[in-house]
């Protein structure tokens, strides 16, 4: 009985990670077009390379974007691209850049 209850919490693990990454990569979409396929363009010319930020770096700059605590030339657009995303949305967008 206790193996089966770990098997499924593994399966369900397993589901929900692929769940966001799927979203992770869907949401990313809209990044792509500044950022570039992979995160390896500085938006505008102006910004960091996202794919080098690691999960926690994208999440505390979309954070910040979001409330307006984080950001250089791009901040005001930033703020209205991050505005909209829930903290599991950042999250999933941050493991996408990351892998």
């Amino acid at each position: 009985m206790k193996k089966s209850i770990l098997v499924f919490v593994a399966l369900l693990g397993l589901a929900s990670v692929s769940v966001m990454a799927d979203e992770g990569a869907d949401l990313y979409k809209k990044c792509a077009v500044c950022h570039g396929a992979q995160g390896e363009k500085a938006a505008l010319g102006k910004s960091k390379i996202i794919k080098d930020l690691g999960v926690s770096g994208v999440i505390t700059a979309l954070k910040g974007y979001k409330d307006g605590t984080y950001g250089g030339p791009s901040k005001a657009v930033m703020k209205g691209q991050a505005s909209p995303l829930t903290d599991a949305q950042i999250s999933a967008i941050a493991s996408y850049i990351a892998k």
